[in-house]
């Protein structure tokens, strides 16, 4: 099948689905409460049995809905994709749906996806941080999170002994970051930050 009567399917299927600009392959904005349904629709009647990626869209504390769930879908029959959005409903406690009862491979997307944008998956078997650790404060994908990173705690004493720091920068202290242009050796292409002042007050005894 087409790409063409996927998507003539998918929006007879359901109404509510509209199409989503996409310079590559067919894209739709569903509801949160269809995300599921939607999904399921795909892989049981288009042979979409791969997940290939769940992440979001934050578009700023200033809009509303601020955060988009995205997910990609990949036909291993037909090598094509699909690509979802929803909107979570809440701006101040975005949650979606969880997709691990359709494909197993969504809990790590989803643990990564709620550790970087705070987005809850409601029905995920096992909801923890993937990359930070727990107790961390912060979610450094949101738009308000510095590029430079935010001095935080360490939360492991040994840790912070060997570092001879008790804050560490997360996770890009310093930054933005920049490389050198012109005829110059590999080493010294190598991107420095413009603000390194971090790294030589943790190298003071």
């Amino acid at each position: 099948m087409t790409a063409a009567e996927v998507t003539t399917a998918l929006k007879e299927k359901f109404p509510q689905a509209t199409a989503r600009e996409s310079l590559d392959w067919p894209a739709f904005n569903v509801p949160a409460a269809e995300a599921m349904a939607v999904l399921k629709y795909l892989r049981d009647e288009f042979a979409y049995d791969m997940l290939t990626d769940v992440t979001a869209i934050d578009w700023s504390a200033g809009k509303s809905p601020r955060f988009t769930v995205v997910w990609h879908v990949f036909s291993t029959a037909q090598h094509t994709y699909v690509r979802l959005a929803a909107d979570c409903p809440a701006d101040a406690a975005p949650a979606m749906p969880s997709a691990t009862g359709l494909w197993p491979g969504a809990n790590w997307h989803e643990r990564e996806t709620y550790d970087m944008f705070g987005i809850i998956f409601e029905g995920h078997p096992d909801l923890r941080r993937i990359l930070m650790w727990e107790g961390y404060p912060y979610f450094p994908l949101r738009k308000e999170f510095p590029l430079s990173g935010i001095e935080t705690d360490l939360p492991d004493v040994e840790i912070a002994a060997e570092t001879k720091a008790k804050l560490i920068p997360a996770p890009m202290m310093g930054g933005p970051f920049v490389a050198s242009t012109g005829e110059m050796g590999l080493g010294d292409a190598e991107p420095k930050a413009k603000d390194e002042s971090w790294s030589e007050r943790r190298e003071k005894p």
